[in-house]
């Protein structure tokens, strides 16, 4: 389920018992602190006064976790809505349930077949897929590039080199926020041959530092 939907069945049952609505900020906010750690994919979405904001791929059992922040009343009746959808409502709706697992599963297990191989020769020099630059992630955002690098620095997140280049630090690295992608061989005037790396966000970092830029701007608020 998208946070967008999640939040649509939240807000409408907060209006059934004359609770203000959550705005989409502190919803997002909510998220990435009820779900640090964990995985879930993040993708921009349209909204109705041609703006786009950030949204999140979520889980059954990940908006169980959200729904959990209500109070009692909303709570109960989210959690017993997220319920029904999780649940097939007919014998025909089971059976195509279950052909989609099972279809996910052996798609899985083949692109794991496939790519494992590569991910252990290339270590943590990773292709272009789903993968943005530190501009990308700022438009994205919709945050000034200098100011998210300072604030990248500033969290000790990544850092600059002693040309100027940015790099992630290990930790982040390992976490799966960044990666680094290999340069084409460089020949110097010395003949030397050189590959410089440069970092780029996973999409599992962008929800992470999505998260870290609207927690920041909770705070200040």
């Amino acid at each position: 389920m998208s946070s967008k939907d999640l939040l649509e069945i939240i807000n409408a049952v907060r209006a059934e018992f004359n609770e203000k609505p959550v705005r989409l900020n502190d919803f997002n906010n909510r998220i990435a602190d009820e779900l640090e750690g964990e995985h879930y994919e993040s993708f921009v979405v349209q909204n109705l006064n041609n703006t786009t904001s950030i949204a999140y791929s979520l889980t059954i059992d990940q908006c169980t976790l959200i729904g959990m922040r209500e109070s009692k009343g909303v709570r109960k009746n989210v959690l017993a809505k997220l319920k029904s959808l999780a649940v097939p409502q007919s014998f025909a709706e089971a059976l195509q349930l279950a052909a989609d697992q099972a279809k996910q599963i052996e798609l899985a297990q083949s692109q794991i077949a496939t790519l494992e191989p590569k991910a252990k020769a290339l270590d943590v020099i990773a292709d272009t897929t789903n993968i943005y630059t530190i501009r990308d992630c700022a438009k994205t955002i919709g945050i000034g590039e200098r100011k998210l690098i300072q604030l990248l620095i500033d969290k000790k997140w990544i850092y600059r080199e002693e040309h100027g280049r940015l790099q992630p630090y290990a930790d982040k690295v390992a976490s799966g926020v960044f990666v680094n992608k290999a340069s084409p061989v460089v020949v110097n005037k010395y003949g030397e041959e050189k590959v410089h790396l440069h970092m780029r966000v996973t999409a599992f970092g962008l929800t992470r530092i999505t998260g870290l830029v609207e927690k920041i701007k909770g705070v200040a608020a």
